[in-house]
């Protein structure tokens, strides 16, 4: 133990002794880091929003629906219905989580001389849509509980329809026996979500109107809505064993956020790439301080050397110069990187909408343990690897020529 520290005070020693080329060092470290760790922490902000408003709006935490509905349910959904009555025991859910039922309906909505299609989901306005975080408001208000004959319209279909708040648009839809249920209803609000094609057909209404229109009475899913988005795979467990197989299919909503999985993909296919550049800053800048080092203290690694210090030692020396640069470099990033998470939040600029994307966002930072630990990681395994070789060429000088050289 008592020779680890002094190994550790003797390379501290050594970067002291090289201020500036140490200095250099640990800013380029620094920089990178800071990069990486704000790429990743502004990504895993956005994503984070993006996720939560594709679970509130769409999909829930958990989904229960009949057998073969997520497959071929859009395309005849009246022969996947569920009963009316909720079958799922709230006891086997974390605490505050609510079960909430949705109807999917598809017609045409008119207003004046504009008719044109919508995908629609009838919704209980006490449990569902209760927040931002499910769709954002841009004009009225959202639905809300005792609301009937109300509806709530996606950004982009009531702009095609040119309706706003307060006025009255027609719905029609086919109804399981084939016939036509139409039924006038007063415009509540226009909301935006994160998805734009979502927001060009969605027409949302209270879920007394939707069976009213349909003339059903149960529903085609299940949405259960957790507090805490992390829960949601230990609560998949006990709802699944709860409800028979043959009768209910219990998807998370991973399982079902296609697109949120593909964007999110295809971003963190963007932070490798910069991780990857990080990882050659710090290499090509380490390499080359290191090998300064080496060559500028060559008589003294002969002395070393000829006093009895070990290959090992003085390979074990140099790469713990190293390490200390990666762990003090990224400590610098790290800081630097909270320091610019504070800023964005005082600022409280707000970000365009990636593309395909409705509605802008806050733009912030995310920054996780396991993120600062990556980091961390990175940078004293990739200083400690770009110290190798010179660390290996001073360990293989011969002693007398070493010595030599110095003078």
């Amino acid at each position: 133990m008592s020779a680890l520290l002094m190994s550790l005070l003797l390379a501290l020693r050594n970067l002291r002794r090289q201020f500036r080329r140490s200095l250099t060092a640990l800013l380029s470290i620094g920089f990178g880091v800071a990069a990486l760790l704000v790429a990743t922490g502004f990504n895993a902000a956005m994503f984070e929003e993006f996720r939560e408003a594709t679970i509130r709006s769409q999909f829930g935490h958990l989904q229960v629906t009949r057998p073969g509905f997520q497959e071929r349910g859009r395309s005849d959904p009246w022969a996947y219905m569920l009963p009316g009555e909720i079958a799922v025991d709230s006891a086997l859910l974390p605490p505050a989580s609510t079960v909430s039922p949705r109807l999917l309906l598809n017609g045409l909505v008119s207003f004046g001389e504009l008719t044109l299609p919508f995908m629609s989901e009838g919704i209980d306005p006490a449990r569902d849509m209760l927040d931002d975080r499910s769709l954002r408001i841009e004009q009225g208000r959202r639905l809300a509980a005792g609301d009937h004959r109300h509806v709530v319209l996606g950004e982009g279909l009531a702009r095609q329809l040119e309706v706003a708040p307060g006025e009255s648009v027609v719905l029609l839809v086919n109804t399981p026996t084939g016939q036509l249920g139409a039924a006038e209803a007063e415009v509540a609000g226009v909301f935006s979500s994160f998805s734009q094609e979502f927001d060009d057909a969605a027409l949302l209404l209270p879920l007394s109107l939707a069976r009213e229109l349909a003339q059903v009475e149960g529903a085609h899913a299940w949405l259960v809505f957790l507090q805490d988005t992390s829960a949601t795979a230990s609560a998949l467990g006990p709802v699944r064993n709860a409800l028979p197989a043959d009768a209910f299919d219990v998807q998370p909503w991973y399982a079902l956020a296609e697109f949120y999985a593909r964007a999110s993909a295809l971003f963190q296919q963007q932070l490798d790439l910069v991780k990857g550049i990080v990882v050659f800053i710090i290499l090509l800048g380490i390499g080359n301080t290191m090998m300064m080092s080496v060559l500028e203290r060559t008589g003294e690694i002969g002395t070393v050397m000829a006093l009895g210090n070990t290959r090992a030692s003085v390979l074990r020396g140099f790469l713990l110069e190293g390490a200390l640069l990666g762990l003090l470099g990224a400590v610098l990033g790290v800081l630097a990187a909270l320091g610019i998470g504070q800023l964005l939040a005082l600022a409280a600029i707000e970000m365009p909408p990636p593309p395909t994307f409705a509605r802008s966002y806050d733009a912030a930072l995310l920054i996780t343990p396991p993120m600062v630990l990556e980091v961390l990681l990175i940078a004293i395994v990739t200083t400690t690897l770009a110290s190798f070789y010179p660390a290996w060429r001073a360990s293989r000088m011969e002693i007398v020529e070493a010595i030599r050289h110095a003078r």
